[in-house]
């Protein structure tokens, strides 16, 4: 399985276009020893010609042309063989808006997200110019099902993983499971594991379930802290209130993903405010 990151920042991107914190201006002014980074977003293949896209990004395009293997072949082609989303947050499916030059696109999705993103949007008009420009394949939790159409070797199951229905939603309709789910890829030709989980509000059966026989995990790494934005100024609400679960101290994710049997783990999703972010050339980062 090749595995290839997109985009890694949490929603608005390193730096965020409107914020002024440590990180973001040490980004601008290049005192970190840092880069800019995109929204999240990982491309995965089994054998490098067709890929699939772990969400949609609103810098999409960017990520695409970043990223030769996925560059067009032909006059109208595209390598991208599907788009799976993991909730309906429009950091994780604004981007497809940005694909509607008439291409047929294949998306992944649970019920609650393929409704929350397509019902009342008027915007979802400009993918539907012609009938099934995009097909719709339901996840279900817990059913392990192909990804693609190809025999790629690839199987995909979604899990429930806590968290929160995407703001524009919020009073709107009650949560359910099906509003935020982590991602196993299964490879059958080798039998890897590839644990997807960008969005996680704590521990539950289900992910210890979904985590324990993987060998690459990427894991959200948004928060350092649970007070990062409100001991920074930035906001008022505690990492948990936006269903992350913080890295740090010893009840943090980074423990628990030191007890874990993966080969490999990653952060993903990681928001300006953390001191992941960014290493500064004077006194380095936690």
């Amino acid at each position: 399985m090749k595995i290839r990151v997109l985009g890694s920042a949490a929603g608005g991107g390193f730096p965020q276009w409107n914020c002024g914190c440590a990180n973001c201006l040490g980004a601008r002014a290049g005192t970190l020893k840092t880069r800019a980074r995109t929204q999240e977003s990982l491309a995965v293949s089994a054998d490098g010609d067709s890929w699939f896209l772990i969400n949609a990004s609103p810098e999409i395009r960017q990520q695409i042309e970043s990223f030769a293997p996925l560059w067009p072949r032909a006059q109208r082609h595209s390598p991208i063989a599907a788009i799976v989303l993991t909730n309906g947050d429009l950091d994780h499916c604004l981007g497809l808006l940005s694909l509607r030059e008439s291409h047929p696109l294949v998306v992944y999705a649970t019920e609650p997200v393929h409704a929350g993103f397509t019902e009342g949007n008027a915007l979802y008009r400009t993918l539907e110019r012609f009938p099934r420009q995009v097909e719709w394949r339901a996840l279900v939790l817990g059913r392990e099902v192909p990804l693609g159409s190809d025999g790629s070797g690839l199987y995909l199951t979604a899990v429930p993983a806590p968290g929160k229905l995407p703001l524009h939603l919020e009073r709107h309709r009650q949560p359910s499971p099906d509003d935020s789910v982590g991602l196993v890829i299964h490879d059958r030709r080798t039998a890897g594991r590839l644990a997807y989980f960008s969005g996680v509000a704590g521990r539950s059966p289900q992910l210890d379930g979904a985590l324990a026989d993987a060998d690459v995990i990427f894991f959200d790494g948004t928060f350092w802290s649970s007070d990062e934005l409100i001991a920074a100024g930035l906001g008022t609400r505690r990492a948990e209130d936006m269903a992350h679960w913080p890295i740090g101290g010893a009840q943090g994710s980074l423990a628990f993903l030191a007890s874990l049997r993966a080969r490999r783990r990653v952060l993903i999703h990681v928001n300006n405010t953390n001191p992941f972010c960014a290493k500064t050339a004077r006194s380095g980062a936690p």
